[in-house]
Formats: structure tokens, sequence, C-alpha cells
């Protein structure tokens, strides 16, 4: 794309995004409970057009070179992103799930499911790319230190004759094992030919010989040729997708690769370019315009104590700087207004006191009873009203919409051919910047005058301006600071600490995109049906992408977006969670910490060496943020009861100091605990839903998500799936495995030598059942524990409590209409 097509990319989302803020206010509106499906819709449009928006400034972001577009973009980017994730939340209070079915609304918006999925902006790893190799190599350098001394304890030295003795009876094993194979085929082969003779030849002449041959080699042909053209005319009329060129895709998808990181390179360019200009305009202006600037301050400052003292007979109190300083006196008010306004705040604190006072009073008076009763009615009525929070982020994207609408809207990229940065712009912004600064230094010499004119004209010192004292909440509302245990230690040594006790890993490379899963289609028509839909993998796939990556991977959407501190992963084993944790650290970049009670065992002993472990893993983890702090087996640092073949682990020991170090993160501390489990039933619900802020639930995957598994694991082993293998009924069988079985069952049948045969031998559904037979399914109750466990946490009673109330109503609405009837 040119930089023209970006800029029209630009202008339409402008226009959406026009069109969204208008939406904005009336969602604020309370809305009654019967209203709820209409209040879902009206959230659930709103949230997919801000997806597509925000799936607009990740390319726009990505691609457009000119350097001072590019920072409104990002900030634009980033405040869709944390709305996206404000609005995420007002549907989990809207649905009471953490799983919404928006098939309806897609289906109105004539959208797909692909405009559901989470872009993930590219700049969370491209502008820390930097960053990860220097951390990549310091993992590797520690390492390395350590394989020495592993290889020394774990392997046994020997000699060369005695290795070379075993190399050779290894490989003439393998060898056999080979030759067995082998004859085993042929012996097959000559019972086969043996049978035929004994049966007997039948002899035909050279006619009916040719004959025969014929017949069976134009059936073959024409069979050939019936069924190319069945698959033609099904490809004609969009039934089956027509066969894709690799050469020609390859050369495409390179091309565009190609242009896309050449436009990347233009960006470091300009963006260098566009550095030194600033550091040039803010010198050159602070030399030109400072003095003057400074002078002009000066004598409207001195002209405000003039004007003051002539109205009120003293001199006036001077701004304290936290307050604006100077900046207060030309806000286009008169002297007596920003006198009147310096002292109004004493005498407002002093107001607030009395009316708190009097309110005791009259509470003592009243009695509790009947306020509280009152207070009850009224929450209960406030918290059945549907409604949604004011966001943090609105304020942002209407700065961003509002400057884009005044200065680039018009200016296009033909009149910067080159797309450099437009310097009268710069100069606007520098100017500001400098006059701020020199505002500064004139404060402080103004406030040195003024005390010496208080001494000359009104013979006293200078008065200290009294500020009313900012009155805290309660103790409860106070943030405990952590103690730092390790003051003296450097984070380089705590870094090595972590590696060597294998704390601190190496992540593997997992993107999120193959955790394969497909869109649950009939969410709606199950919800008609009263029947609780199930989430998909997708939807699984969507809430790792919200919850987990996008608060991670950019400092400022995480100190304004909702926080969210802690995930749980529950589902069977297989379903994909660890996969889900290494996709988070590599979307984002993060380090990954194990907490796990396994790898606690035996390493820092006793309550003090509890405390120092969680302390160096969560001030490491601030320090290097982002990161992903991951347990495994979380039910067990919440058992109810210990096993005994556990009770040396100790696995509760950790338990207290966790919890008290995740209270300590706060917003802009990308650090975030990941849980996964598989048996949560053996922990206490109360322990492990406090500590982890939000749970998803990932059950066996449906028919449409074990149909696009079973596709795209084959593809992955570069086999071109064909019309022999039937994968809707593999998709079918393997109901109750989950993709780790799947995944098994691929593996163990594409062997090598299976691959070389392909082309003689198609692939056949009937090849991977024995597989499958030999692995162990997830059984329904095994699942339906589970779903009964979810529907324990505290958001699933919610919303089995809001299914029960609206059978109720249905029922009460179906009796009155059989009594008017």
């Amino acid at each position: 794309m040119s930089e023209g097509a970006y800029q029209r990319l630009w202008d339409s989302s402008h226009v959406t995004l026009q069109e969204l803020l208008d939406q904005e206010q009336p969602l604020l509106e309370p809305v009654s409970p019967r209203e709820r499906q209409s209040f879902q819709y009206r959230l659930s449009s709103i949230y997919l057009s801000y997806l597509g928006l925000m799936r607009r400034f990740d390319t726009l972001y990505d691609q457009m070179v000119q350097p001072q577009k590019r920072r409104l973009l990002r900030r634009l980017l980033d405040s869709v992103a944390g709305r996206v994730l404000e609005l995420k939340d007002d549907l989990v209070r809207a649905d009471l799930s953490e799983y919404h079915c928006l098939d309806r609304v897609l289906q109105d918006l004539k959208l797909t499911p692909a405009d559901l999925e989470v872009p993930i902006p590219k700049y969370f790893l491209l502008e820390q790319s930097t960053i990860l190799k220097e951390r990549e190599l310091m993992l590797a350098e520690i390492l390395s230190r350590m394989e020495p001394v592993t290889a020394k304890g774990g392997f046994p030295e020997m000699h060369r004759t005695e290795a070379i003795i075993l190399l050779q009876r290894a490989e003439r094993a393998r060898q056999g094992r080979l030759r067995a194979t082998f004859m085993r085929e042929i012996r097959k082969e000559e019972e086969r030919d043996r049978k035929i003779r004994e049966d007997g030849w039948h002899k035909f002449n050279q006619n009916e010989a040719a004959i025969t041959v014929q017949k069976v080699w134009k059936g073959y042909l024409q069979r050939k040729r019936t069924q190319q053209d069945r698959r033609t005319e099904m490809e004609f009329i969009g039934m089956l997708p027509s066969p894709p060129s690799q050469v020609e895709n390859a050369g495409v998808s390179y091309q565009a690769g190609l242009g896309e990181d050449i436009r990347r390179i233009h960006q470091m360019e300009k963006e260098e370019e566009f550095q030194l200009a600033m550091v040039k305009t803010h010198d050159a202006l602070k030399e030109t315009e400072g003095p003057d600037m400074k002078e002009k301050l000066k004598e409207q400052i001195r002209q405000w104590f003039i004007e003051c003292h002539a109205l009120t007979g003293r001199f006036p109190d001077y701004p304290d700087e936290p307050r604006g300083g100077s900046y207060l006196i030309f806000a286009d008010k008169t002297p007596e207004q920003v006198k009147m306004e310096l002292e109004a705040q004493i005498q407002e604190s002093k107001k607030k006191d009395q009316e708190k006072n009097k309110e005791k009073e009259k509470e003592k008076k009243e009695g509790k009873q009947k306020k509280g009763k009152n207070e009850k009615t009224r929450k209960g009525e406030a918290d059945t009203m549907l409604k949604v929070w004011p966001s943090r982020f609105i304020p942002v994207i209407h700065a961003g919409h509002e400057e884009y609408m005044s200065v680039w809207k018009s200016q296009y990229g033909s009149i910067y051919p080159k797309q450099s940065f437009d310097a009268e712009t710069l100069r606007v912004e520098k100017r500001k910047e400098v006059e701020h600064e020199i505002r500064i230094q004139v404060d402080e010499l103004m406030r040195q005058e003024l005390k010496s004119l208080r001494l000359a004209v009104d013979r006293e010192e200078g008065r200290p301006l009294k500020h009313p004292k900012k009155k805290t909440g309660k103790k409860a509302g106070k943030k405990k600071k952590e103690k730092d245990l390790t003051p003296n230690r450097s984070v380089d040594s705590l870094f090595e600490e972590l590696v060597v006790f294998g704390f601190l890993r190496k992540s593997e490379r997992v993107a999120l995109k193959d955790y394969i899963g497909d869109y649950l289609y009939l969410g709606s028509v199950l919800n008609l049906a009263n029947k609780l839909p199930m989430p998909s993998l997708f939807d699984i796939r969507q809430n790792v992408a919200l919850y987990g990556i996008l608060r991670l991977g950019s400092p400022d959407i995480h100190s304004m977006a909702p926080l969210i501190r802690s995930i749980l992963l529950v589902g069977p084993s297989g379903m994909g969670k660890k996969m889900l944790v290494k996709a988070v650290c590599t979307e984002t970049g993060a380090n990954l910490f194990d907490l796990s009670p396994g790898n606690l065992q035996g390493k820092y002993p006793g309550k003090m060496g509890v405390q120092m472990i969680v302390h160096i893993v969560f001030k490491v983890a601030r320090l290097l943020q982002p990161s992903v702090i991951w347990i495994g087996n979380a039910e067990k640092n919440f058992y109810k009861r210990v096993p005994k073949e556990e009770k040396e682990m100790d696995p509760k020991r950790i338990k207290k100091d966790l919890t008290k170090a995740l209270r300590l993160l706060s917003p802009g501390d990308r650090v975030m605990l990941i849980g996964t489990t598989d048996q949560p039933q053996l922990a206490e619900m109360r322990g492990l839903c406090r500590t982890y802020e939000r749970i998803l639930f990932m059950p066996r995957p449906d028919y449409a998500s074990r149909y696009v598994l079973w596709r795209q694991m084959i593809e992955a082993r570069g086999i071109q799936v064909t019309q022999n293998l039937d994968i809707s009924a593999l998709a079918k069988v393997s109901d109750g495995y989950t993709p780790g079985h799947i995944l098994q069952a691929i593996h163990s049948v594409l062997t090598e030598r299976r691959v070389l045969q392909l082309s003689k031998r198609p692939l056949v559904a009937s090849e991977f059942l024995g597989h499958l037979a030999k692995l162990g399914p997830v059984y329904r109750e095994e699942e339906e524990s589970l779903k009964d466990w979810y529907f324990k946490t505290p958001l699933g009673k919610r919303r089995v409590k809001l299914i029960k109330d609206q059978d109720a109503e249905e029922a009460k609405l179906a009796k009155e209409k059989k009594k008017r009837n």
C-alpha cells in the first residue's frame, strides 16, 4: 500500500471513531434488568466496532512513516485497546460470564468470526527487540555456565572404545529392526503370491487379454476425469476452495513482507531525523525567543503584583509550582479572582469539616437501624440496574480525534512526499515546552522579588501559603510498602540466582494463533433453548489475548485499564494450558517465572526462605517487566487436605506470601500471575478465588474446533489434505478427546516412512482410530465435575442465579397469559 492509501484508511477510521464516540454517551444511562438483552446487544456491537478500529490503527501505526503522525496513532491505538478492555469488563458484568455469544451481532453487522479475533499490536515486540536480545544473551550465558556442572553430575565418564562399542551396538540393533520390518513385508507379499498361484491363473488368449486391459485402463481414466470434473464444478460454484498455487502465494507473501520491512526501515530513518530536529528546534527557540518570553512574563507578573496591591492593599500570595505556579495568574482571570481562588480552598475545607460533624450528629439522633434498611434497599436497586462505568480512555480518544481534525485531516501525503516531519507543528509543540521551562525559572525569580517587595513596601516578611490538608482514607485505603529483603543485591545477581535455581526459565516460542480452535456458531440458539453454551477454543484464545497479552504488552494500557493481577486456567489435561502461558510470554516478550509446587520442593527451606524467594521473584519481575509468574498444579497451594505422599513437598507454604505479594501489584506493574490446574476440586474455593481474579474454564473442544484441529495439524506436517481423508468423520469420532490427544495420534501415524508412502497410498481416516483408542479420553463425569466446580465460583453462582430468575419470570408471564385467555 502507498502512503496515500494509508492516509485514506486513517480518514475512514476517524469517521468510524466519530460515530462510536457519539454512541458512548447513551451507554452511561442505567438500564433496568428487563432490558438486559438490548443492553448486551448495544455493548457487543460497540465492542466489535472498537476491535475493528483497533485493527486499523495497528496497521497504520506499523506502516506509516511520518513520525508526528505515528505519535498520534500510538496514543489512539493504546486508548482504543484500553477501551476494548473496559468494554470487555462491562460485557462480563452484563452477561455474568467470561464468554459471550456474539453470533447474532456478527450476523447483523455482516461480519465474520475473523473480525472477533483480538489484534495484537506489532509494536509489542518490535520496539523492545534489542532488550529481548540482550536478555536472551544473558540467559544463554548463565545456562552455558551451568552446563558443565550438570554434565559432570548427570553423565558418567566413559572410555572412547566403550563409547564406540555402545554406538555400534545401537546402530546394529536399529538396522536389524529395519531389516526385520522389510522382511516381514516381503514374506506377506510372497504369501499373497503363493495363494494366487494355488488358486490358479485364468488363461486368456491375446485378444481377450487386450480387451481386459483396455477395460480396466479406460475405466480408470474415466473415473479420474469424472472426479476432476466434479471437483472443478464444486470449485466453480464455491463449494470447494480452489487449490492455491504455492509458488504464487510464496511470491506474493514475500513481496508483501519485503515492502513492510522497507517501510519500517524508513520509519527508523525518519525517527532519527525527527529526534535531531527536536533538539535543534528546542535550542533555537530557547536562544531566539527565550529572552523575550522571560521579560514578557516578568512584566506581566509585576503588573499583577501592582494591581493586587492597589485593590487589596497588600501583595498576593504566589501560587506554588505543584498547583501550577504562574499558570493560575494568566488563566484569563482578574487579580481578585486569583486571590479569591487561592484563599477559597481553606474555607472550603473548613466548611466540609463542619458539614461532616453535622451529619454525624444527625445519624446519632435518627438511629442506625432505619438508615441501614434504607441504604440496603437503595444499594439493592442500584445493583440491579445495568450500566457502563465511566471510561478513562474516552477523554484520550477525544483529544486524539480533535488533534487529527485540527492538524492532520487536511494535510495529505502529497504535501510531504518524503514523509518528513512538519516543521511548523514541531515549532508549536517545542514553543510550549520552552515556555514551560522559562516559566518555572521566572517563578523562582519572582518569588524572591515578591519577598523583597513585601519587605520594602509592606515591611513584612514573606508569609507561607497555607494549603488545605488532604485527608486520606482510613488505614484500609493506605497502601503498605514492601520491605526490601535484598537491598544490597543487584538485578543481575538476582537474575542469575533465579536462573540457577530454575525459577526463571527460557520460554518456548509459541504464537497465540498456534492455539487452534473455531468459533461457537450456535451460542444464541442454545441460549434461546435454555441450554448453557460452553466456551469454544476460539473464546479461550480471545480471553487470553484480552486479559493477558494486551495488558502486559503496553505500559500505557496497563496503567489505565481495569487492573487484573492473576488468571487461572481450568481444564482437563491436554487442553493447552501451558501452551497459552508460553504464548503470552512470546507475544509480549515477557519473562517466565516458575513458582509451581514441584519446582519449589527442596529449595529455600523454612519460613524466611519462602518469603525470600517470593520477594526475589516479584522484585525481578517488576524490574524486568513484562513478566509472567506461572504456577502449575495451582490447586496444590490451596489443598483442602494435603495427600500423604506430598506432605514432604509442603505445597501450601507459599500461599500467604503469594497473596501478599499480589496485593502490592499496582497499575503500571506489568506482572501477571497465571495458574493452571486440572483438579480444582481439591482446593479451597475461597482462597483460590481470592488469589485468582479471573477464572477461565476450558472444556473439551466441540465439533467445529475438532474439525479445524485435525485439518490444520495435519497440514502443519506439510501434507495436503485430499478427499480420501474424511476429516468430518475424524472430528465426529474424536468427541471427548483433547487437542493434546489429537496431536499425539497425528504424530504416531505420520511417521517419516508413512509420509514417503503418501504418493502411493493416500492417508485414510481409519489409520488414526487405533491410536486414538489407545488414549484415554475426557469422560463426561470428569467434565461435569469441572463444570459443577466452575458454577460454584463467584461469577458462576451469579450466572446460575440469573438463569433461575429468567426462568421464573418466563413462568410468571406464561401463567398470566393463561389467565387472560
